[in-house]
């Protein structure tokens, strides 16, 4: 098209107008896999197959990862001067913003996210990723430490080496990029193995990267599946850190795997079940509902820290459960994800949405009250659509408040006192996110140092920048992501100490 794309009519043109790159990507080039077998990669709002794309395996890892360990011994990336990997870092962010209509389509196409959810959520935070990483290059820094006369003690940060990184399906480019900036600004190379049920985006950011000047085989992808092509690269002996986001279960076994290989560093964000307290004194009980819908709701649930637990004082109860059914339905269009008028797509497969459906039907076995929502819905059957669901009547021991459903649905329990509701929002094996609504800085102070939680938003949720460290305690994980101190956390400590006498 010669304009960009505005109308459903038109992002539905655009989107099948695109060349849709299969391969594998090794050495700046689209490779078959060498078992030549494949998967369909297929849309969750239609059900159709999007393309054939190549499946890579134990043997693709070993040549992803001996072009990056290449790469590496030859210093093509971290010897480069720190301003020059920075301009190429933020010629690359420069390039993505200008295929954000290309990249933009095929996620929505891939992973089922609203078009308008790209350009308002997913591509600016990319953009903000990449960028601020890359002036995070030429700012580390070491040390001289106080030493005798006789000695000098240098301190100084240098890049692992070949990083391996494997990617979850609900923020395919976003997750990704949480990983490769830091990644790739602290001079190291990488493998991406992203998640199979949506790798396009992925592909369309590395070849970018060898656009702005990137080199050869600092950053290749390899599609697959996780128990073939990401446990392979978590025990490949030349791969120094495994940096994954994804589910508890994969988490543990990526630990064993590091420790089976070479005790390659494990960097772990690993979901979460996040509780929103709403105190009886809170400033605006609507504008805390809409947050807490959008919490919850956004990205149709597929979100790590999901507020999925709403715990909401009793005197609260009936007005926000009023409130909150007639906001959801006012808030969300569910519909074609090419649609700029749909506000909610469809889970990312049909999976996912059986998933979903089996853990609602779950929750009223157990006893909770379905008061929105809980069933598949139009637009179409072939679609992974799940409506916005809550259920009330939640009670600790449920499977709905204790385990994460990845899905539109959330619980709502009821307490009496702050000590009772702190009690219940670290009843929990998670520990990635929570909020606070309330209007008095002392009671917010209490609870924020109570609650065991890593991110911890106070008459908000969802806020932040590229300041603020993302992830969690207990078994949400043991890594942090955004911020200047996870680029360091993909490099290691040298010291060294010379002797001048």
């Amino acid at each position: 098209m010669s304009t960009s794309p505005t109308t459903h009519a038109e992002w539905t043109t655009f989107a099948a107008s695109l060349k849709i790159e299969t391969g594998l990507f090794i050495d700046a080039q689209f490779v078959a896999a060498k078992a030549g077998e494949h998967f369909d990669c297929i849309s969750p709002s239609n059900g159709e197959v999007i393309a054939v794309m190549a499946k890579g395996g134990a043997a693709d890892i070993d040549a992803a990862v001996a072009s990056c360990l290449a790469a590496w011994q030859d210093g093509r990336w971290h010897q480069q001067a720190p301003r020059t990997r920075l301009a190429i870092m933020l010629k690359w962010a420069d390039l993505v913003e200008a295929h954000s209509h290309e990249l933009a389509a095929l996620e929505s196409m891939d992973m089922g996210k609203p078009i308008s959810d790209m350009f308002n959520i997913d591509l600016p935070e990319v953009l903000k990723t990449i960028r601020y990483f890359a002036e995070c290059i030429d700012k580390v820094e070491g040390a001289v430490t106080s030493t005798d006369a006789s000695a000098m003690h240098l301190i100084t940060h240098e890049p692992l080496g070949v990083v391996g990184a494997i990617t979850p399906w609900n923020y395919p480019m976003l997750m990704a990029v949480w990983k490769l900036a830091p990644i790739l600004a602290a001079g190291n190379c990488v493998v991406l193995k992203p998640a199979e049920q949506a790798p396009l985006s992925c592909l369309k950011l590395a070849q970018l990267f060898v656009a702005a000047g990137g080199p050869p085989g600092v950053f290749n992808v390899v599609n697959g599946l996780g128990a073939e092509a990401g446990k392979a690269l978590a025990l490949h002996p030349d791969v120094q850190k495994i940096s994954f986001t994804g589910s508890t279960a994969v988490g543990k076994l990526l630990m064993g795997y590091a420790g089976q290989s070479n005790m390659k560093r494990v960097a772990l964000e690993t979901g979460g079940k996040s509780p929103q307290i709403f105190l009886p004194d809170l400033y605006d009980l609507d504008a805390a509902i809409d947050r807490a819908i959008g919490g919850i709701y956004d990205n149709a649930g597929q979100v790590c820290n999901a507020g999925s637990r709403l715990l909401v004082h009793r005197s609260l109860h009936d007005r926000f459960v009023e409130r909150f059914v007639a906001r959801t339905d006012a808030l969300y269009r569910m519909g074609d994800p090419l649609d700029p008028a749909t506000t909610m797509g469809p889970l990312v497969s049909q999976v996912q949405k059986q998933n979903v459906l089996k853990r609602i039907q779950r929750a009223q076995e157990q006893g909770a009250q379905l008061v929105l929502g809980g069933n598949a819905t139009p637009p179409n059957a072939a679609g992974a659509y799940v409506a916005p669901t809550l259920f009330t009547h939640a009670t600790q021991k449920m499977a709905i408040v204790q385990e994460e459903t990845f899905g539109p649905v959330t619980s709502l329990q009821v307490f009496d006192t702050e000590a009772e509701a702190i009690a219940m929002a670290n009843d929990s094996i998670y520990g990635l996110a929570a909020s606070v609504w309330t209007a008095d800085l002392k009671t917010a102070h209490r609870v924020v140092g109570a609650l065991q939680a890593g991110v911890i938003w106070v008459n908000c949720f969802g806020d932040g920048d590229m300041t603020q460290p993302f992830g969690g305690y207990k078994q949400s994980g043991n890594s942090r992501d955004k911020y200047k101190d996870s680029m360091l956390s993909y490099m290691q400590t040298k010291s060294a100490w010379f002797n001048l006498a």
